[in-house]
């Protein structure tokens, strides 16, 4: 199945599997959805993420973070979509829920939160935003 939008495809795939108590997740492997997979895991919204093979397939295999039995994601969206493109400056970088959610910017020097790019003064494309 070929898919248009595989970032917004695993960012779905998330939601719907918090959304029914799943505790792991299998998500097509690229190194782009693993970079932003390891965000997440840095900023505590999901346990673990690891690689692994599945039908001669690499695959990315994400444990699901829960709080006192709710999820640890709450809000999940894609911002820039193949569609429709969204650069940020350095001094442009919005702050999600007033500083207590979280954006992901693809950089120049890689993926990066937003309270990091902010500190290395450098802008991008805004790729999601989590709370």
């Amino acid at each position: 199945m070929t898919v248009s939008d595989p970032i917004a495809d695993m960012l779905t795939r998330l939601r719907n599997s918090q959304a029914v108590k799943k505790d792991e997740v299998v998500i097509p492997w690229s190194k782009l959805k693993y970079g932003i997979l390891k965000v997440f895991v840095k900023e505590k919204y999901i346990k673990a993420v690891r690689i692994e093979e599945l039908n001669g397939f690499k695959v990315l295999v994400a444990s699901l973070e829960y709080v006192q039995g709710k999820p640890a994601i709450k809000h999940i969206r894609r911002s820039s979509k193949p569609s429709r493109r969204i650069y940020v400056k350095a001094g442009n970088i919005p702050y999600i829920l007033n500083g207590l959610g979280m954006a992901i910017i693809s950089t120049s020097k890689g993926l990066k939160t937003d309270n990091e790019a902010r500190r290395a003064k450098i802008g991008g494309e805004l790729i999601c935003e989590i709370w």
